[in-house]
């Protein structure tokens, strides 16, 4: 009994990890995904990313990062914008003419981090509130905050911190101008971006909840 119900559970976390990543390719390779805009491109690729985090775990939330920065150096390398050199090692710096191995670190560490944080920010947010409902809603919505913001936060930084030279060529500004103009991406992209994660993640989570996807304590205490 106790294997049938492992395989059971093995079953359904390959077909919902199956699942998010197919979201999250049809994301990528659709305008729903990836925003062109005229200096970086905005992203809700980290939502399914985040839940997939809440849902399944931090393992396979790391593995849906992962996909989700390859996507992000695909699209970035054969359809490059302004700052595509961040994403990417095949574009070149700007003035220099070669790229930066640094583009895979900006392009994948975030992305994998957005998919581990959220869910011990989830887990942990329903530990301290002892599982009530609300708590538990409160996590998820926290949990999509937390992930939209550790990718935007660390790539941004990140740019700014190894790469700074190059965005301040591509920009057309100074130097002392970088941490201002970063800044300004992380409000103008970063803030819409988190809002979005934190209600969709919210309620899908809920929604995935109520249809025992998401296990609680007293559905765990009920089989």
């Amino acid at each position: 009994m106790y294997q049938h119900v492992k395989r059971t559970q093995s079953i359904q976390q390959l077909t919902l990890t199956a699942l998010f990543a197919a979201v999250l390719l049809l994301m990528a390779f659709t305008p729903l995904g990836l925003i062109d805009l005229p200096v970086i491109k905005a992203t809700v690729l980290h939502v399914p990313v985040i839940i997939g985090s809440v849902v399944l775990g931090p393992k396979r939330g790391a593995g849906l990062g992962a996909l989700f920065g390859l996507t992000s150096l695909w699209k970035n390398t054969m359809a490059p914008s302004l700052l595509s050199f961040a994403f990417s090692p095949f574009v070149p710096l700007p003035g220099i003419g070669h790229g930066s191995l640094w583009a895979l670190a900006i392009c994948f560490v975030p992305r994998i981090l957005a998919g581990v944080l959220p869910y011990y920010v989830a887990a942990g947010f329903a530990r301290l509130c002892k599982g009530n409902g609300w708590g538990r809603a409160a996590g998820y919505v926290l949990a999509g905050v937390s992930g939209a913001a550790v990718n935007t936060a660390l790539v941004m930084g990140l740019m700014g911190l190894v790469l700074g030279d190059a965005f301040a060529a591509a920009q057309g500004i100074s130097h002392e101008m970088v941490t201002g103009a970063v800044l300004a991406i992380v409000l103008a992209n970063g803030v819409p971006e988190a809002i979005a994660a934190a209600v969709l993640c919210g309620a899908v989570c809920l929604g995935l909840e109520g249809a025992r996807i998401i296990k609680t304590k007293k559905q765990e205490a009920a089989k």
